[in-house]
């Protein structure tokens, strides 16, 4: 018995048949951003399905051929926060929720990462079981360069990968494609056959793990400034132009944020990222972030500080006090 299913004005399509739930994300000319309707109905799905005999396997996939998803609805997000703020981080509680549910969800669940894969888009993909990647992967958490952090697990996931190889890919936030992804452990399987000259990030290896190994973004960018190994040299001076054009304060944040990660439960990874959200809702450089890069695409930032040097020890800090008590978090109940 085949069924379809709409939700979110149809920017959400499913069809179930022979065992298998097929989710659309359905908004291609917003390269399948998550609004918050998707967001809902697909929580509401998984939770339909979950007791459901008739679905024994999920799958997710992007509308279009441009991208599998792009993020959260951040045009939406900048609109609310300059017009009506009130209520803007049960987005995010909404999110991180489905986020976390897909990870633990008890039926197998395949994400189809075609075509573009950031932000949001890794929030519910990399929490499923088999992440398959192709040969129009583009992957990234470029979140600092909107004055945001890699947020939707992005504590768990990343500082979980190999190395220092998370801790490059959430400050710098480059795009990387389906070798890489998988050689990160960020992706399962490709739909094509992968060589080793295909991956860009082996090579890398030696310099990114001595590079970003440091306890601090200054001495981070100050390492990458000292090298001189001519195999290097080209990434690392394309490396340190990526990071002066990022959130100085956010890059701190971040490699706070993935350092403490590492060593936090995925439901306690989830928790502090809500916390971290909600500063950088009130703190300035996010709304700054998406107006420069996004809305008037002016690209010329205003950062509440300027340079890495002038984020104290304090400015860290204030992101990771918290915000609720323990019983009072909106994200509690995640165990």
């Amino acid at each position: 018995m085949e069924e379809r299913l709409s939700a979110a004005a149809g920017e959400l399509l499913a069809e179930v048949r022979s065992g298998a739930a097929t989710v659309t994300l359905n908004r291609p000319s917003a390269l399948n951003a998550l609004s918050a309707g998707m967001l809902q109905g697909l929580a509401a799905w998984l939770d339909q399905w979950q007791d459901d005999a008739r679905v024994t396997l999920v799958v997710f996939r992007g509308a279009g051929e441009k991208a599998f998803c792009a993020g959260g609805d951040i045009r939406s997000l900048y609109e609310k926060l300059t017009t009506d703020p009130a209520g803007t981080l049960d987005y995010f509680v909404v999110e991180y929720k489905l986020d976390y549910r897909i990870h633990e969800y008890p039926k197998t669940i395949v994400s189809l990462m075609d075509g573009i894969v950031m932000g949001g888009g890794m929030g519910i993909s990399q929490g499923t079981r088999v992440r398959i990647v192709g040969a129009r992967t583009r992957m990234a958490m470029p979140e600092t360069a909107i004055g945001l952090f890699p947020d939707v697990g992005g504590s768990y996931f990343l500082s979980r990968v190999p190395g220092q190889l998370g801790i490059y890919l959430g400050l710098v936030g480059p795009t990387i494609r389906a070798a890489d992804a998988i050689y990160c452990g960020l992706a399962d399987v490709s739909t094509f056959e992968i060589d080793d000259t295909q991956a860009e990030l082996p090579p890398l290896r030696e310099a990114i793990d001595r590079h970003f190994a440091f306890d601090s973004v200054t001495a981070i960018m100050e390492s990458l400034r000292g090298e001189r190994d001519a195999r290097f040299a080209p990434w690392a001076a394309t490396t340190l132009e990526a990071l002066a054009k990022r959130s100085p304060t956010l890059l701190c944040v971040t490699l706070e944020q993935l350092r403490r990660g590492a060593k936090l439960s995925l439901a306690d990874c989830f928790r502090m990222e809500l916390n971290l959200m909600d500063t950088c809702l009130q703190q300035g450089d996010m709304v700054e972030g998406i107006r420069a890069l996004l809305i008037d695409k002016d690209n010329k930032p205003r950062w509440q500080r300027p340079r890495v040097e002038d984020v104290s020890r304090a400015d860290v800090e204030a992101f990771f006090a918290p915000r609720w008590t323990p019983s009072q978090h909106p994200l509690a109940s995640l165990r």
